[in-house]
């Protein structure tokens, strides 16, 4: 079997894998299915990524949203993985280009849309290639009874099947329940597949509900989410936030507000067309806007793992929905915060409009959704409980939020988590700057952090590419506390992999060596930590 933590180290920089990663590539290069359930940031681009990389023949990755694809696949040529996307964001010549190139072995990882799949092109090359592994990321999108349903999913398991021999198929996603675990099973085939959910927790991300004046004893009015808006922000100056908002009409409001407060921020919305969204998109990715007030429109493509915050302004519809979208935050494993401002009326507008209203038994229009009459009753008493849900988690009831949260996904917390509003007991977080949010454990050198992340931004602007793509700051921090002197010393730093210490090593220690040089070690910069 291949050395996989050879290729850990050579491409992702780490000597470990995190938990659940290693079972599940072993299981792949086994040659057997696998259907795992990892929390956002639990590293699952890296259960399919590494079994690409050491099978002969080509992956191909299921993916829900062309944004997805691009941030993907530049991440994985910033660490030397050759790979490839397909969608429609390519003219015709430039997918043929593609294809041609992919038929000769020049790409290990191509990602699609589960669309693609239906295109008589694309059966034609991949009749005639050597596909090893199917990987399915976002697989709750093939259930009816999961957010997201994307009807595409649902023909992945037909378009395997016209293949000379079946691949691996490996599903991955972030939220499911045993009901939508299951159809994932069903639908996509697999076969006796190795099962995990390496849990739902996420320790960095604090957790804070609060509700309007009058319901509750901790009081946010409805009128006053908008100065609640602000103050936070204010409190958490150039950082990256996502605000997610009911209706897009809402998203133009709260962006506006935050704009007349002489902060950067964008509306983002499915009623913007394609080239709106993907320009707003990438201005957020490459820190052009620090803040998005979005619809839930804003989903599954954001891959930035700098997020230091995400409110909701409203109550989602249940409780997948939430822990998906709050997922977004601190996927660096920093320290991050999920903020909800629920009342009741947002509970209600749910129920009457997009519930009751939108799921009329008596209309047909979602005929390709639902076989019968009884099948649509059941789902409308599904989508009824699962707001349900989340108005119990919103309330809380005394109950640690965590707990909560993780008790509906089926994980048993036994004791209060020390990091939610109800555990700390916080009635007012706006005033906090932070609250909860603990320093970071890594001391290092704020000077000379901001010297690197400087130089890495301009790498970054130059190749076209995120600074997360390049060096992530967790990754800066610890420079910035070691101060390696040489490419030796480098290499022995967790997520430097091999190839990225080849194109940017040089420059990292030129700042290293030239900041020590100058001698500004100053008390200043010595052993800061930052806060969030």
């Amino acid at each position: 079997m291949a050395d996989i933590y050879g290729l850990l180290k050579k491409y992702y920089g780490y000597d470990r894998f995190r938990p659940g990663q290693e079972n599940i590539i072993r299981n792949i290069l086994c040659g057997r299915d696998v259907c795992a359930i990892m929390p956002t940031g639990a590293g699952k681009s890296v259960c399919y990524q590494i079994p690409a990389i050491a099978m002969n023949g080509i992956t191909l990755v299921i993916s829900p949203l062309i944004s997805l694809m691009q941030d993907q696949v530049r991440i994985l040529k910033a660490a030397g993985i050759p790979a490839a996307y397909i969608n429609s964001s390519l003219t015709p010549s430039m997918i043929e280009l593609a294809l041609s190139r992919a038929a000769k072995g020049a790409y290990k990882i191509i990602y699609v849309a589960p669309e693609r799949l239906e295109s008589g092109r694309f059966i034609a090359f991949a009749k005639n290639a050597n596909i090893s592994l199917i990987a399915v990321d976002e697989a709750h999108c093939i259930s009816v009874w999961g957010q997201e349903f994307r009807p595409g999913y649902q023909r992945i398991a037909d378009f395997y099947s016209m293949l000379s021999h079946r691949p691996v198929i490996a599903a991955f996603t972030a939220t499911a329940n045993m009901r939508v675990k299951k159809d994932i099973e069903e639908k996509l085939r697999l076969i006796s597949p190795y099962n995990i959910c390496s849990g739902f927790d996420r320790p960095n991300l604090y957790f804070g509900t609060y509700s309007p004046v009058g319901e509750s004893e901790n009081g946010i009015g409805t009128d006053t989410k908008n100065s609640f808006i602000i103050d936070y922000i204010t409190h958490h100056k150039n950082e990256s936030g996502i605000i997610y908002c009911m209706t897009q009409k809402l998203t133009e409001t709260v962006a506006n507000t935050i704009r007349e407060a002489g902060f950067s921020a964008e509306a983002y919305h499915a009623g913007m067309s394609t080239e709106v969204r993907r320009r707003i998109q990438e201005d957020f990715t490459f820190d052009r806007t620090k803040i998005i007030a979005a619809t839930s429109a804003f989903g599954m493509g954001i891959d930035k793992p700098d997020v230091r915050y995400v409110i909701h302004y409203n109550m989602p519809p249940r409780l997948e929905d939430y822990y998906q979208q709050a997922g977004r935050a601190g996927r660096d494993g920093v320290k991050a915060e999920c903020i909800l401002l629920y009342s009741y009326s947002d509970y209600r507008f749910i129920r009457d409009y997009f519930i009751l209203r939108n799921n009329d038994v008596e209309t047909a229009e979602d005929t390709r959704y639902f076989m019968n009459i009884k099948q649509k009753e059941e789902h409308i008493a599904a989508e009824l409980d699962g707001l349900n849900q989340m108005k119990y988690y919103s309330a809380s009831g005394g109950m640690c939020l965590r707990k909560r949260l993780l008790g509906y996904f089926g994980e048993i917390l036994n004791r209060p988590c020390g990091n939610c509003s109800v555990c700390l007991k916080d009635t007012d977080i706006r005033r906090r700057g932070g609250f909860g949010s603990k320093p970071d454990e890594i001391k290092y050198d704020e000077v000379l952090f901001a010297r690197l992340k400087a130089r890495v931004k301009i790498i970054a602007v130059q190749s076209g590419i995120p600074t997360y793509s390049i060096v992530n700051d967790p990754v800066l921090k610890t420079l910035a506390a070691e101060k390696p002197a040489t490419i030796e010393e480098l290499s022995k730093t967790a997520g430097l992999g091999t190839v990225k210490i080849r194109k940017y090593g040089d420059a990292l220690l030129e700042v290293i060596n030239t900041y020590k040089d100058e001698g500004v070690e100053q008390s200043e910069g010595r052993n800061k930590t930052d806060t969030y």
